[in-house]
């Protein structure tokens, strides 16, 4: 797909009458995956896309590319690699661009490093038509006269400012906007003042030499990146003098649930069934399931005890305090200098006050809404009894019958379809699902089943395998024209 127009912003083949097949908001590995599908269909069906991304390169978690950390899923768990092995934008295929395949196969890694997973989807989105950098999406309206979406964006400049706005046309839409950084309600005074560092986890390697000055640090959060950051600045700091504090609220600092049964809820067998289920028992599920994706793998807490370990060796033990079942109530400033921590520990029924020089949230993200963007969408919208979207099966909004196009949403799902809706192993597939319902043809073949668990006594069906399910009317028993 060329590149939008320089005079008028639009792209071409995208006016009211000749639109998009589908256009996508948000370039992360979940967009960047159904682009990748997307485009062999290309030829085989007339498939016009084209995805829309404010930032000016692709850039997975930058803040957190910590040297040595791996990625918590297995290389195959790329963007194509488990709906299509032959795709020209696999992982291994990167490694043989790169020249590196051999090494790779020596390594005998399963888990690839996180900055090389970050450096082979730049490459992949690199080498993609149809991806828009520095385009920033304000808007989606339903237009009911073409039976199209209306996509008003501002072009971006190399310094971020708006230089240009345009409007696309597409029949259907992917909302892959992602989550953001979560800071707690009760510590964003904190976050949002000028002096003693506090930042959120997702900064992380951006002030690393600002919070090794700092002369006590604490950590909140006991997810992997906490886990990652603690390690690492423990590892910086001189022995004797380590000056950390690593608190959580949970009551341990738990291993990730990592056993091979155990990952079968990452199966889309595993999603059906949630899929399935009635809200109330969805939303118990997911608050249940903690240990699934908020934990720290095994390989980061022996890591972490090794460190401490090593630290005892000459007597003494080192000046890091890690501290489960805490709650900051509230926090403030003293001076200009230092941070002050309220804490709460509920099976003791104590409090205390911590003093620190500089605080790391590995406090998690949160799925970034879809109301300011679907403004227009509002009154067409189904809802849940949280007022959250309703999504089907095939990872659409559920929309009132008026509106022909469909939104398919990837990575704000997981109220519908459970703990594998931001997982990397499952964006294959879900990438598969979406161009199969739009295409009205299982273009990716897709597995009856990928579990050894039965979930469930009535297994639900396969998305497409059960009666009556939903075609877009304008792709029934046709393919794709071309523009």
């Amino acid at each position: 797909m060329p590149a939008a127009d320089a005079e008028t912003g639009i792209a071409p083949g995208t006016t009211p009458e000749h639109p998009l097949d589908l256009a996508g908001v948000g370039i992360g590995p979940a967009n960047l995956s159904l682009a990748a599908l997307a485009h062999p269909l290309t030829a085989g069906t007339g498939l016009t896309t084209a995805f829309y991304e404010r930032r000016p390169a692709f850039h997975w978690h930058p803040g957190l590319l910590i040297e040595g950390t791996t990625l918590q899923v297995p290389f195959l768990a790329d963007l194509v690699t488990l709906a299509d092995p032959t795709s020209p934008y696999s992982f291994l295929n990167y490694l043989r661009h790169q020249q590196r395949l051999f090494p790779f196969y020596f390594a005998e890694r399963i888990h690839s490093p996180r900055a090389e997973y970050d450096a082979y989807c730049r490459w992949v989105s690199q080498r993609l038509p149809g991806l828009h950098f520095r385009h920033q999406v304000d808007a989606v309206r339903w237009n009911p006269e073409h039976a199209v979406f209306d996509i008003d964006f501002t072009r971006l400049s190399h310094s971020g400012d708006g230089e240009g706005v345009g409007r696309a046309h597409a029949r259907h839409l992917a909302i892959g906007i992602g989550t953001a950084p979560h800071i707690p309600e009760q510590l964003r005074p904190l976050a949002e003042a000028p002096t003693a560092p506090v930042l959120h986890s997702a900064d992380y390697l951006q002030h690393r030499d600002r919070l090794l000055a700092a002369g006590h640090i604490t950590i909140i959060g006991s997810g992997q990146s906490g886990a990652e950051i603690f390690l690492d600045l423990l590892r910086r700091r001189p022995p004797g003098k380590e000056r950390l504090h690593w608190l959580t609220r949970t009551q341990a600092f738990a291993p990730m649930e990592y056993s091979k049964l155990g990952l079968e809820h990452f199966t889309p067998d595993y999603t059906r069934y949630f899929h399935a289920l009635p809200e109330p028992i969805r939303d118990q599920l997911v608050e249940r399931q903690w240990q699934l994706y908020k934990a720290i793998d095994h390989d980061t807490l022996a890591a972490v005890h090794d460190e401490l370990y090593q630290r005892t060796l000459g007597g003494g033990w080192p000046d890091a305090v890690l501290t489960p079942g805490v709650t900051v109530r509230t926090a403030g400033r003293i001076g200009t200098t230092q941070l002050e921590l309220h804490l709460d520990h509920a099976e003791q029924g104590e409090r205390s006050r911590l003093t620190t020089d500089a605080l790391i949230l590995a406090t998690g993200y949160r799925e970034r809404p879809l109301d300011p963007l679907l403004a227009s969408l509002d009154t067409v919208m189904r809802r849940d009894t949280a007022g959250r979207p309703q999504i089907d099966a095939h990872y659409r909004l559920e929309l009132a019958p008026e509106v022909t196009g469909s939104v398919h949403v990837l990575n704000a799902e997981r109220h519908t379809h459970g703990v594998g809706a931001p997982d990397l192993g499952l964006i294959a597939h879900r990438s598969a699902t979406i161009l199969n319902s739009l295409t009205g043809e299982e273009r990716y073949p897709l597995p009856e089943r990928a579990a050894f668990t039965t979930f469930g006594l009535r297994p639900a069906r396969r998305p497409g395998a059960e009666p009556g399910a939903r075609v877009p009317a304008q792709l029934k028993g046709a393919a794709f024209r071309s523009f």
